[in-house]
């Protein structure tokens, strides 16, 4: 169950996708059925915790790639959170791209910059959104694996 919140979690902003698809790992490895490995267990919430942490950083990063100035990426940051907490469907999409894009006019620069920066915010998102659903389609391919591997044990 947290495997397929963890995917959904990963397309929808306000859901933690990754950490929720860790611990449908964990709970697998929770099962007297699957060997423990404390190891994977380690590294595979490591990937999770960053994965979900440059998620909030990677539609800044976008900004800044896209001629954003300080003020653009300032702008994004307080877009995010801004949206995160919106009761506007889109919020967390919408919040980056305005916020990016009010940052550069703030900083005078013209429309098109702006909007340039604000769409560098914008693919930021979109490229976060996409690595936190390969690491939760990964996680649930493991996941998959594993249960078959050890069904015979779990019954």
């Amino acid at each position: 169950m947290f495997i397929l919140f963890g995917i959904a979690g990963s397309l929808l902003p306000i859901i933690p996708g990754p950490p929720l698809s860790w611990i449908g790992l964990l709970f697998l490895h929770m099962t007297t059925a699957v060997p423990n490995d404390n190891t994977f267990l380690i590294v595979t919430l490591i990937i999770a915790i960053v994965i979900f942490t440059l998620d909030y950083f990677i539609p800044a990063i976008g900004t800044k790639r896209f001629g954003g100035s300080r003020s653009g990426v300032i702008g994004t940051t307080i877009g995010l959170f801004i949206g995160l907490f919106s009761p506007i469907p889109g919020g967390i999409i919408i919040g980056p791209f305005v916020g990016a894009f009010i940052g550069e006019k703030y900083n005078n620069a013209n429309t098109n910059n702006a909007l340039k920066a604000a769409f560098g915010s914008f693919l930021g998102f979109v490229t976060g959104t996409l690595i936190k659903f390969i690491v939760a389609i990964v996680y649930m391919g493991y996941f998959i694996a594993t249960f078959w591997e050890y069904k015979h044990l779990m019954i």
